[in-house]
């Protein structure tokens, strides 16, 4: 149980950080972010379902498609007559390009069936990653503005600062949270890959996983001036 993901726990995990982020920070722009991340966690879940579903119509057509080319060829075989005439060279060559194209006009469409259920994944899948990168971003948007050094009084405000009304220990449960939000928000796009195996997906869950990443570093860094001693008041914005 441990090689894999479960959807249903990073739900839970999802839903859990929703009810840390209203209790802590009620009405808060965080909190609103935080149940729309839980929100997608739940319709993640119910997604990766339909990704991994065969679909059954495309594979039907493609199986007719496959059995009728493989008929035509039983049929060309079982009905060949070699004749004298059927050896001339300008017959056999007009007779084997009417066959080799027939052949590759149902191989062709029987190959674009079957790759056409993994490009309606792909794209599916794709769609639900990008969603979860402009998620990043809106989380990255919200922290921006939090600034440790205002809140411990290393620098003064101007008047076009933002209004700062946390405390330190706010602002570092805030990071926190912050933090917390972008890891689960990558452990939802890995849910897709999962599913998906696909190329393609993969790489496309690789960036997201480095984006969250990169975030919650920055985060960090700034998280990181909680351990500074408080000194002189300096000029700033």
């Amino acid at each position: 149980m441990y090689r894999s993901l479960h959807a249903d726990r990073i739900v839970e995990t999802a839903d859990r950080l929703r009810l840390r982020v209203e209790d802590r920070f009620p009405g808060s722009g965080l909190s609103k972010v935080a149940a729309e991340l839980a929100e997608v966690a739940r319709q993640a879940q119910a997604r990766c379902g339909e990704i991994a579903r065969p679909h059954v119509p495309y594979r039907v057509l493609a199986a007719v498609l496959g059995a009728a080319a493989l008929a035509a060829l039983g049929f060309l075989v079982t009905n060949l007559e070699v004749t004298g005439e059927e050896w001339r060279v300008t017959v056999f060559f007009s007779e084997l390009n009417d066959f080799l194209g027939s052949m590759v006009f149902l191989g062709a469409g029987v190959v674009f069936l079957f790759t056409l259920e993994n490009r309606s994944k792909r794209d599916r899948a794709l769609a639900a990653v990008g969603e979860l990168r402009a998620l990043a971003h809106v989380v990255d948007m919200h922290q921006l503005t939090k600034d440790p050094e205002s809140v411990l009084g290393l620098v003064a405000p101007t008047p076009h600062s933002p209004e700062r009304r946390m405390t330190p220990a706010e602002l570092g449960r805030y990071f926190d949270y912050c933090s917390e939000m972008l890891s689960v928000i990558s452990k939802v796009g890995a849910l897709y890959l999962q599913v998906f195996p696909d190329p393609v997906a993969l790489e496309a869950v690789d960036d997201l996983e480095e984006l969250c990443t990169g975030l919650s570093r920055k985060i960090w860094q700034k998280a990181a001036v909680h351990g500074r001693p408080a000194g002189e008041v300096r000029g700033g914005a």
